[in-house]
């Protein structure tokens, strides 16, 4: 017969169950017996202190001692309770955190204080809108006195008595910091902390938890759910005041770099509108380029003239010009000779049409068509014309002189008139032109086919406008083609003599 071996002597797993949560509960209680009997301490202590200050500012040395006997017996007692219901620490080896621990306490004041009057400073008058704090306590004692030292401290202050209107408190008006008690009735400060880092609204408002709960494991419990800070009750009024300077310090900078955020990507959308805008002007002003003078291309863009390709109506006076003899010379020279001068041509004739204001509507070959009066009207567009005209003649003079002596024989045509047109894009989707269609180009372009080498051919309309400005003689009447009746028609001599 084989003997069995023994059973080990392991305790029953239920039963260390049951004893760990017979020690958490007992642990819990303690923990809320010292809460409710440090509460009442709390409300003596902190309201005696409040009556210290009082007293030393209105010099009640009498008074302030008495006070100072209550303050002291609080504090007594409450030493007291914390060693007598004192529960194990939650954290292995970590001791609880009493007010000495925390940092500076009533105790701190008691050493450096040289009587029972407390030396208090008086409260600056802030000279900008005060921050506005939140009180959350379901305790009305708790929150009156919190309330009262923070009014001191020259804070606005509001108050909750629940987690819950805490939450609607902080959605309906702005807050710039909370104090909140940890343990209460519905909802806790635990749950109404999380609640309050888990909306975008009041993330980044800053949140100090106030508790007569000061064991190790509360505070940690806090710190990890977002808390900015946390102080045990009693609390200090200097560690107080300190801790909540540094919050809202640190929020005022979160706040801060926010606003430059935001302003920094508000600029980067301002700039990138303003870059294609100026993408957008440079491109239209290449185009304009084409028609008008650089000025004239820069005061439509910058929204100084009317849009130019838009069609509209306008007097104008309009110049044709061309070389005579260019087909038979186009005809008997090589390309190159050809496109030479051209090329001397063009620059001469451009500078002119600039000098005076033109504006070039197009140029085939020799031929080339200038407006005066459009897009941006000018005064006296016809004088203009006329000045024009007669300089460019001068100029082709001297450039012939140099093409006789190469063997060319060119010399310059010229036909003026004045009137009505409409003006705007002529083309299609990719290739606009600027161009206008009237009478009075037409009448321009038949007087400058008809104009002889050196010849300025004039409308008599266009005559009576210059009379005091030009000598003209009459050619008569000329039957051009495309017009019903014949053209009086004037040949401009050149400048008055000024008398």
């Amino acid at each position: 017969m084989i003997d069995k071996e023994p059973k080990a002597d392991f305790p029953d797993s239920d039963e260390a169950e049951r004893a760990g949560k017979d020690e958490q509960d007992q642990t819990t209680s303690l923990a809320n017996l010292r809460h409710k009997l440090r509460t009442p301490l709390n409300h003596i202590i902190g309201y005696s202190e409040m009556l210290l200050e009082e007293a030393g500012e209105r010099k009640l040395e009498g008074f302030a001692a008495d006070i100072e006997k209550i303050r002291t017996a609080g504090k007594q007692l409450l030493t007291l309770i914390n060693d007598m219901l004192d529960p194990a620490p939650t954290l292995a080896g970590s001791p609880r955190l009493t007010s000495e621990a925390a940092g500076p306490s009533a105790s701190f004041r008691d050493k450096d204080a040289s009587s029972p009057l407390m030396a208090t400073e008086p409260v600056p008058t802030p000279e900008t809108p005060s921050s506005r704090l939140l009180v959350v306590d379901d305790n009305e004692s708790n929150r009156d006195m919190l309330s009262r030292r923070l009014k001191q401290q020259g804070y606005g202050v509001c108050t909750a008595e629940s987690g819950r209107q805490a939450l609607e408190l902080v959605s309906a008006q702005p807050v710039d910091l909370v104090l909140l008690d940890v343990m209460m009735p519905e909802m806790n400060g635990y749950e109404v902390l999380e609640h309050l880092k888990a909306n975008n609204a009041s993330r980044d408002i800053p949140v100090i938890m106030i508790s007569a709960l000061d064991e190790i494991e509360s505070i940690v419990r806090c710190i990890e759910r977002g808390a900015e800070d946390y102080l045990p009750k009693p609390f200090d009024p200097v560690l107080l005041r300190a801790r909540i300077g540094a919050s809202l310090e640190k929020k005022r900078l979160r706040d801060q770099e926010v606003r430059h955020f935001h302003e920094l990507a508000e600029w980067n959308r301002t700039l990138e509108q303003r870059v294609q805008e100026k993408v957008a002007q440079v491109e239209r002003l290449g185009r304009l380029k084409r028609f008008f003078s650089p000025q004239l291309a820069e005061l439509i863009v910058d929204g100084g003239a009317d849009d130019p390709l838009k069609t509209h109506r306008r007097e104008v006076t309009v110049v044709f010009l061309d070389l005579r003899g260019f087909t038979a010379f186009a005809e008997t020279s090589e390309p190159e000779e050809v496109m030479g001068v051209l090329r001397e041509y063009h620059a001469e004739m451009g500078k002119l049409i600039l000098d005076h204001e033109g504006t070039l509507e197009r140029f085939t070959g020799d031929g080339m068509m200038i407006f005066f009066n459009d897009p941006v009207p000018v005064p006296n567009p016809a004088e203009r014309a006329i000045r024009m005209a007669i300089t460019m003649r001068e100029r082709v003079k001297a450039l012939s002189a140099v093409w006789r002596k190469r063997g060319y024989d060119l010399a310059l045509g010229v036909g003026v008139a004045q009137g009505y047109a409409t003006i705007g894009a002529i083309g299609f989707e990719g290739r606009w032109d600027y161009g206008a269609i009237g009478t009075v180009t037409n009448l321009a372009a038949r007087l400058c086919g008809e104009a002889k080498g050196g010849q300025i051919l004039v409308s008599s309309r266009l005559a009576g406008t210059v009379d005091d400005l030009v000598d003209a003689e009459e050619v008569g009447p000329l039957a051009l083609k495309g017009l019903l009746k014949p053209v009086l028609t004037y040949n401009v001599i050149g400048l008055k003599e000024l008398g």
